[in-house]
């Protein structure tokens, strides 16, 4: 009998919870329809397909016809849906509870839908810990996708990875199959004949084996560069298809359940925790992965046996990398728990809602593409937490204010404030300052601000930026991009692309987190674009030192740190007073802070004061709905201001439906300025919007024994109630 083999298709498709729904709509155009038509016209052709909760949402909601599509496509049994959780979560993350509802709701609304219950779970970037397999049987699902890096992992040979393998937890049965390298790799990014060639050349006369391919539906026709390749000129797929119903005799398409209705696994495995191999490298620190990307790809150009024994880190290290994931992922568990102790209702329901889309991966993780450095996707995800909580501590009639509590589970207690309409943490031991702050009515995080940190891929734009020109191609955008494969696009893995000119001489790093309320001492002579650029030296101990919790009561709490200031003649001692204060009503909270110097010493001390504010209200891009008013000017979020003599200002966003208005006491200098990141992206680097820094300052000197003293009291008005919007309780003050 000739060789024979099976190819198993899997098709990821996936946008995250608060993307543009024009986003939506142009990947839909490009990739999600034309795969879908492609498929009606090629009836022998059988593949599994996956739609993440949110896209599923927007199909339902804007292209009712495409599910009508897809039903047509699932009833002919030519496509199996897959299920997985619901707001496409990275499970491990997830308390168990929560795994087991997001896991159901995508079964329950696939089976209502489409009229059949899927048997396949995608897993969120292919995430794996051992203990998965319980939350997954125990919903329902028989199998699972996972990467060749988790087999290499737990020592099964690269030519044992055609067919799935079973493994457990707990006595709860679960089948993996294995996403084949060689195949991922090629298709789409090989001519199609190198493709079939390559399958051919794995058949067996036995004809048990089954390659399985499981990507991302976004590189056919979203990535760049691939809609040409694949659904315009050079027509990849639908001469892909071709190929292989011209190719049927020997090679026959399936799903995955339909395979597994006829043939056995191969055998059993225990898989490590991990990801794919990228995701490793990009969980480790920036110096960590330029590091580790260099041995491993050394290994790999000199085949050496022990490549494939290198692994990087594993996913929970984002937590660590990104203080802001980690802050954002407790905030989401303490959420998580205040729910699971609700009563059975409609407030429940809703908040449950909230807290699952809040539970979305993308922006816990930053890798190849944006993550957690989307400003609008990273604000959506705290907006739905945010939303999740203030339903629970309405039903519950708590707010909790002035407690101490370890908040980020670091083995240190932070300070939690609250008033009917806002939240905020503060941090005693790094600098004492609001490492949150949530406006509840309008669910927005207005000290959601990312610190600008070293990337590993930063060493990449500079290369790129610093290098003569050569041969490439121009992006839409008009930036380079080169590595362009002639005979068709390159991955994504390969590109490397700007969105403009310039951007390596945009890198600065922040030297301490993005936290408001911060006491800097500058030198008088200090300039606004050194503090804009983290370059100014400080002169304090005071940003990232560690306060001593003096004072707590319900609505307030004071901070007191015994430090120092370098001078002419060394340091000198200092003491620093924080006090905060939170008031106000539901739409119009206020958050007050009162900042008192004391020198103690016998030397005089001559400074710039600077107490530094970081707040986001997504106004990048010259957004005229976000606003500054300074000195009586209104500027965008993105621009950079100075002025004197400064009793007030403000700042708002009339989309978001917050306004900032601040007050100062004495009069200070005001410095405003972008907080712009660089990132990597599938489109290039950009730079990206992360929030704006405000710093108030005043040039000081204090004798020995004087002691200066100044005041900021933020008002905050909301516009609207999302809770009273929704119909839900709205937290009192009790």
């Amino acid at each position: 009998m000739a060789p024979r083999i099976s190819l198993a298709l899997a098709i990821h498709n996936h946008q995250p919870v608060g993307n543009f729904d024009w986003v939506l709509a142009d990947v839909y155009e490009v990739a999600y329809e034309p795969m879908v038509a492609a498929l009606e016209r090629h009836h022998g052709i059988r593949l599994s397909l996956h739609y993440t909760g949110p896209l599923l949402d927007w199909l339902r909601r804007e292209r009712p016809g495409f599910i009508d599509r897809l039903r047509t496509l699932v009833a002919r049994g030519q496509v199996e849906l897959l299920g997985g959780g619901y707001y496409e979560p990275v499970l491990a993350s997830l308390p168990e509870r929560d795994r087991i509802g997001q896991l159901r709701r995508m079964a329950d609304e696939v089976e209502e839908t489409f009229g059949v219950r899927p048997r396949g779970a995608w897993l969120a970037e292919r995430v794996w810990e051992p203990d998965l397999p319980t939350s997954l049987a125990t919903t329902g699902y028989d199998w699972t996708i996972l990467d060749d890096a988790h087999f290499r992992a737990a020592a099964i040979p690269e030519e044992a990875l055609w067919g799935p393998y079973t493994t457990e937890d707990q006595g709860r049965l679960l089948t993996v199959f294995g996403t084949e390298q060689g195949l991922r790799y090629r298709i789409p990014f090989r001519e199609v004949d190198e493709v079939i060639a390559y399958l051919r050349d794995h058949a067996t006369e036995d004809g048990r084996r089954v390659g399985m391919m499981g990507d991302d539906g976004e590189k056919f026709g979203s990535w760049p560069t691939t809609w040409e390749h694949c659904w315009g000129e050079r027509r990849w797929v639908e001469r892909f298809f071709e190929a292989l119903e011209a190719n049927a005799e020997w090679l026959t398409t399936v799903t995955p359940s339909s395979w597994l209705e006829h043939e056995s696994p191969i055998g059993r495995v225990y898989v490590p925790t991990g990801s794919y191999a990228e995701m490793g490298e990009w969980a480790l620190p920036a110096d960590e992965s330029l590091a580790y990307a260099e041995v491993l790809h050394r290994a790999q150009a000199d085949h050496l046996p022990e490549a494939r024994w290198l692994r990087g880190a594993f996913w929970r290290n984002f937590q660590v990398k990104y203080r802001e994931v980690n802050d954002l992922h407790k905030q989401m568990l303490r959420a998580s728990e205040k729910i699971a102790s609700m009563p059975e209702g409609r407030p429940r329901d809703v908040a449950l809602d909230h807290l699952f889309q809040g539970q979305s991966n993308d922006a816990y993780w930053h890798g190849l593409f944006g993550g957690v450095y989307i400003s609008h996707v990273r604000l959506a995800t705290h907006e739905h937490v945010i939303g999740a909580e203030d339903v629970a501590d309405a039903v519950a009639g708590r707010l909790g204010s002035g407690e101490l509590r370890d908040l980020d589970m670091d083995g240190r207690d932070e300070i939690y404030l609250a008033s009917p309409g806002q939240t905020v943490v503060l941090k005693p031991d790094e600098g004492g300052g609001i490492g949150a702050w949530d406006i509840r009515p309008a669910r927005h995080a207005l000290g959601a601000v990312l610190r600008r940190r070293p990337e590993a891929y930063h060493t990449t734009l500079r290369a790129h930026e610093a290098q003569v020109a050569g041969p490439g191609t121009l992006d839409q955008a008009g930036g380079d991009a080169t590595d362009v494969a002639a005979d068709g696009p390159a991955s994504i893995h390969e590109l490397v692309a700007t969105k403009e000119t310039g951007l390596a001489d945009r890198l600065h790093y922040d030297w301490h987190e993005r936290r408001s309320g911060l006491v800097h001492l500058f030198d008088l002579a200090t300039t606004p674009e050194a503090w804009a650029t983290a370059a100014a030296p400080d002169l304090g101990d005071f940003a990232v030192g560690a306060f001593r919790v003096a004072a707590l009561q319900p609505d307030s709490a004071t901070l007191t740190r015994d430090g120092s200031i370098a001078g002419t003649g060394g340091r000198s001692p200092l003491l620093v007073r924080l006090r905060f204060v939170v008031g106000g009503g539901r739409l119009d909270p206020r958050l007050e802070q009162v900042v008192t110097l004391e020198n103690p010493s016998t030397e005089t001390v001559e400074a710039r004061l600077g107490v530094e504010w970081a707040t986001t209200m997504l106004g990048g891009g010259g957004n005229p709905a976000a606003w500054w008013d300074l000195a009586g000017e209104r500027t965008t979020h993105d621009a950079t201001r100075t002025a004197t003599d400064v009793e007030r200002l403000a700042a708002g966003n009339d989309q978001v439906g917050v306004t900032v208005e601040t007050a100062v006491s004495p009069a200070a200098e005001a410095w405003i300025a972008p907080i712009d990141t660089i990132s990597n992206s599938e489109a290039g680097f950009e730079r990206v919007y992360q929030g704006s820094a405000l710093l108030l300052s005043w040039p000081i000197r204090l004798g020995p024994g004087e002691r200066w003293s100044g005041s900021i009291v933020q008002r905050v008005t909301a516009t609207s109630d999302r809770a009273a919007a929704e119909g839900l309780p709205i937290p009192s003050g009790a």
